[in-house]
């Protein structure tokens, strides 16, 4: 496919208005009509007519300080600046008059007087506004002396006090505040976009300077997140990206999708050649509206990275050293194992996991692999491991298996409710977009066991905070709704309107009982029954109230109890199909969602429907050409179980690092190494390739086609930007596994098998390629009825008819605290690292977070003699490990936390084997342990290190 460059990307130098009031002006003689509240700047630019700018940009509010962009109206007096003044009815306004060009000229001729002229040699030469409205304003001379600037390291041979060294902290880019023009456009974004206010202008007039915290801070050292919109929209090399030192300019475009969290932010792609300068968030991105966050912007170097894998490998026994073989010589070997472990030990002894890091269509084919290769429905995926919970509750509660509605609909909440979710670390780019609401007046409630940084957020009303202990979800929600139905705060209305009345009725009487009262649950959570009403009463009376939530949900035993509570909140009170409000889960990966639509379950196809449907089931036959299976398949605990008894003995694992994500870690291995064949499809030797048998190169996102389907049902294009190092996508390699296998696919490319997911998937019937160039990315369901998507779901009724109220019992984790293990562990994610850190770890982003670390309390800590950094062992039911401990506040005496980037210190070897009881996700978040002083690395940590080094040996290349 040919690149995808935006035709209009202008900046049109101030945001637009929303008005529905037209009003029509004339700029240099030409009509324009633009909606009420425009700049007369934009307008110019709609009209296109260009008014020189430096201070502003269409990304930030007005701000008017630059005064190059003064023009002329006839009515008012002086030269008003364009970005500040609004049109209005009848307008007629002079961009190009003599005393305009006059003015400009002058304020030009300052900025360049007080500026380095090293144009031929600076890295922005090409791309500096410096540089173009010099041009644009015609000025060709600066009439003033060298005096006193900021740019002059030396004056008669004396350092010059105002001089400022450049900022190389950041290992992304550099600060050089001698090209700094003052604009306050970094400053504004910063606050603006981000909502971090990590930067200032430090002194007054001639001494004013960006300032990123303290005079003692740097740009690592500040508060600064290295979200990259203050290097977007500055105009100068102030602050520049290094991989634009070091490369130079880019001389081709391409729009692709990110490959990290489920928000799924839209990039373009700025090459040279093969290699990316820069990727830059796309500002018509409809999840991310022109914002990224630190991995999306700058951690992509992963790609190329050294310990990348671009060979295949094989070996007979996981404890022998790799062999580099020929393409044909790995699928052969890979093939005929898979076809001898089937004939020895049964059709049902092999399946296939695949990845929420793959595209649509490369997960398609592997569960497809499995059922009309294999003949069997053994496929499962990380999905589940996370968030298969959000799929059985909210299809229970309403029909379907998603969120249900967009990004944008934060803008009109008037309260958030974020539960077992840390947005600004885990989704950090809607956490900017909340932030930005909450400044704007929104209130806000956070249940979770820690205190997470968007309670912090400046200027925002008092939050509530419900400091629950793990597990406890499920009681302190039937609280809420305890409190909303005695006080009679629910919708009745909508409830009789949308819902089964009776139904309800018997939901309320199960709420009325008082074991669900505020008083009785702060017995069982900790948290004060106060609060618990005074959270349920701001919820009840918000005109439109959403909630968003993450895997401090779903990775509990109960974890679709906890979704159905959710569900009932906002049914309850009428929070469903309308903007501003919603049931909105947070997706951990790139394409959770879109690993669930594919059906990568093994109980379901594509579209979540079972596999036990006989039309569904004939459909597939149909276009698939094979009879299929109606046994559900394996979930992946059951795989491991089934392979310590000698029941399952092989798998294909697409992009996924079982070992080190999955729970109980211990149990994994005794698993992996039972396996006949293990094939590992990734782009490094993962924890899981430890006990493969064959290494297939994967490719990274930015060397294949393809879609991605975000946290809001978005589905997003993924375009090719460079060769593939390996040779092959991914997608590729699962054919030529399939027909070495007889299959006999024909794909040409990845649109012909999302023209197959449309054919056979309800939901995604009207999704194609074409399509998704014209419209950027559309939500589904999108079909004959939706023909471009569907951002809110539910408006008029809810996809099941009747919305489903469920009494939603409180069962306590069978994980349980004690003499042994008195302390509850619990676990997420931190912003600079992604999931296990695979590709993070390549990255800089290890400046941020070099290692895990467990977070506890400092009265847990005086308590075991443990101090700020000290080595401490974790010990559980299950195993321990070794950490060092940070002294913190964040967390509750009683619970612990730490995150599982790090494969050294394996997190998940302390987690146990229990799972919710609805669709076996496994219970991360409660692990009942003990923390004690350590002299360093456990006995299992020092094992396990020393075959990780064994299993990763490579044979040198035959000559």
């Amino acid at each position: 496919m040919k690149d995808f460059i935006i035709p209009d990307d202008r900046d049109l130098g101030t945001p637009a208005s929303h008005s529905d009031i037209t009003v029509t002006l004339t700029v240099d003689g030409i009509p324009v009509a633009v909606p009420a509240g425009t700049s007369v700047m934009r307008a110019a630019a709609i009209a296109g007519i260009t008014v020189p700018k430096l201070c502003a940009t269409d990304h930030l509010t007005a701000f008017g300080s630059c005064r190059l962009c003064v023009v002329q109206i006839d009515g008012m007096r002086g030269t008003p600046a364009s970005c500040t003044t609004p049109v209005a009815e009848g307008m007629i306004v002079h961009t190009q008059t003599d005393e305009v060009a006059q003015i400009r000229r002058g304020v030009m001729e300052l900025y360049i007087s007080d500026h380095p002229l090293d144009c031929l040699t600076c890295a922005a030469n090409g791309d500096c506004e410096l540089q173009d409205m010099a041009g644009a304003v015609g000025l060709r001379e600066v009439r003033y002396e060298t005096g006193k600037n900021h740019f002059q390291r030396r004056e008669n041979g004396e350092t010059n006090p105002e001089w400022r060294a450049k900022d190389h902290s950041n290992p992304y880019f550099t600060f050089d505040p001698a090209k700094c023009i003052v604009c306050s456009r970094c400053v504004r974004a910063c606050e603006e976009v981000q909502g971090t206010f990590a930067l200032t202008i430090d002194g007054r007039g001639f001494d004013s300077r960006v300032s990123a915290g303290l005079a003692s801070d740097s740009f690592l050292s500040s508060d600064c997140v290295s979200c990259g919109a203050c290097v977007q929209v500055c105009p100068t090399a102030t602050l520049i990206e290094n991989k634009v030192i070091e490369v130079g300019t880019p001389e081709r475009v391409v729009k692709t999708t990110c490959a990290y969290c489920g928000v799924g932010c839209s990039f373009d792609a700025h090459m040279r050649g093969e290699t990316v300068v820069k990727m830059v968030p796309s500002k018509d991105g409809k999840a991310n509206r022109g914002h990224s966050c630190v991995k999306g912007r700058f951690a992509w170097g992963y790609a190329t990275h050294a310990e990348r894998i671009l060979n295949p490998m094989i070996r007979e026994d996981y404890r022998d050293p790799w062999r580099v073989v020929s393409w044909e010589e790995a699928i052969r070997f890979a093939a005929d194992r898979l076809r001898a472990t089937q004939e020895r030990h049964g059709r049902d002894s092999v399946g296939v996991i695949t990845s929420s890091r793959c595209t649509n269509e490369e997960t398609y084919l592997v569960q497809k692999l499995a059922r009309a290769v294999f003949g069997n429905n053994n496929t499962d995926t990380c999905a589940r491991v996370c968030h298969s919970p959000t799929g059985y509750g909210l299809k229970t509660a309403f029909g379907t298996s998603a969120g249900t509605h967009d990004f944008d609909s934060v803008e009109e909440t008037d309260l958030a409710l974020v539960i077992g979710a840390n947005p600004t670390e885990g989704h950090p780019v809607f956490g900017s977009r909340l932030r930005r609401r909450l400044r704007e007046g929104a209130g806000l409630i956070v249940i979770d066991p820690r205190h997470i940084d968007l309670l912090d957020t400046a200027h925002r009303n008092d939050a509530i905070h419900l400091p629950l202990l793990p597990g406890t979800n499920v009681a302190v929600l039937t609280a809420m709704a305890h409190v909303i139905a005695a006080e009679g705060l629910y919708d009745e209305a909508f409830i009789c309107e949308r819902c089964d009345w009776d139904e309800f009725l018997e939901y309320r009487d199960f709420l009325l009982d008082p074991r669900h009262s505020p008083e009785e649950v702060e017995r069982q959570s900790n948290v004060p029954a106060d609060l618990i009403r005074q959270a349920a009463r701001a919820y009840a009376a918000a005109p439109r109230a959403s909630i968003y939530y993450g895997l401090g949900v779903t990775e509990h035993s109960q974890g679709s109890t906890t979704v159905m509570a959710i569900a009932n909140l906002a049914m309850m009170t009428g929070n469903i199909g309308k903007p501003g409000t919603g049931v909105n889960p947070l997706r951990g990966q790139n394409n959770v969602q879109g690993s669930c639509d594919m059906g990568s379950f093994p109980h379901e196809f594509p579209g979540y429907r079972h596999v036990t449907d006989i039309e569904t089931r004939k459909l597939y036959e149909q276009v698939w050409g094979v009879p299929l299976s109606d046994e559900p398949g394996l979930r992946i605990p059951n795989m491991f179980d089934a392979a310590t008894q000698g029941r399952f003995k092989g798998l294909y694992c697409q992009g996924e690092d079982v070992l080190q994500s999955d729970p109980d870690t211990s149990h994994v291995q005794s698993a992996l190494a039972s396996l006949d064949i293990l094939i590992v499809h990734d782009l490094f030797l993962n924890e899981t390739s430890n006990y493969a048998h064959v290494f297939l190169p994967g490719s990274s996102f930015l060397e294949k086609d393809g879609t991605f389907t975000n946290a809001e049902r978005r589905i997003n294009m993924v375009r090719k930007a460079m060769t593939p190092k390996n040779g092959y996508a991914d997608w590729e390699i699962t054919v030529m596994l399939a027909n070495a296998l007889d299959a006999g696919w024909d794909y040409s490319h990845p649109s012909e098998i999302m023209d197959e997911i449309a054919l056979t998937t309800p939901s995604f019937a009207g999704v194609s390629y074409d399509l998704l160039d014209r419209e950027q990315s559309v939500q589904w369901p999108c079909n004959a009825k939706a023909p471009l998507g569907t951002p809110v779901m539910h408006i008029e009724g809810f996809v099941r008819g009747k919305g489903k109220f469920i009494n939603t019992e409180y069962v306590p984790s069978e994980e349980r605290t004690g003499g042994r293990f008195p302390l509850l562990l619990t676990t997420g994610r931190t912003l600079t690292q992604y999931n296990v850190g695979a590709q993070t770890r390549r990255t800089d982003n290890t400046v941020w977070h070099p290692e895990d670390v467990l977070e506890i309390h400092p009265h847990d800590a005086e308590q075991r003699g443990i101090r700020e950094g000290d080595y401490v062992r974790v010990a559980s039911r299950a195993g321990d490990t070794t950490i060092r401990a940070k002294i913190t506040e964040r967390v509750a005496p009683g619970v612990v936390y730490t995150t599982f980037h790090h494969p050294n210190t394996q997190a998940n070897v302390v987690t146990t084997d229990n799972s919710d009881w609805a669709t076996n996700c496994p219970e991360f978040k409660v692990t009942a342990v003990q923390v004690s002083p350590s002299n360093g690395p456990s006995e299992w940590q020092e094992q396990y290190r020393s075959h990780s080094e064994l299993s990763r040996r490579i044979l040198p290349a035959a000559e």
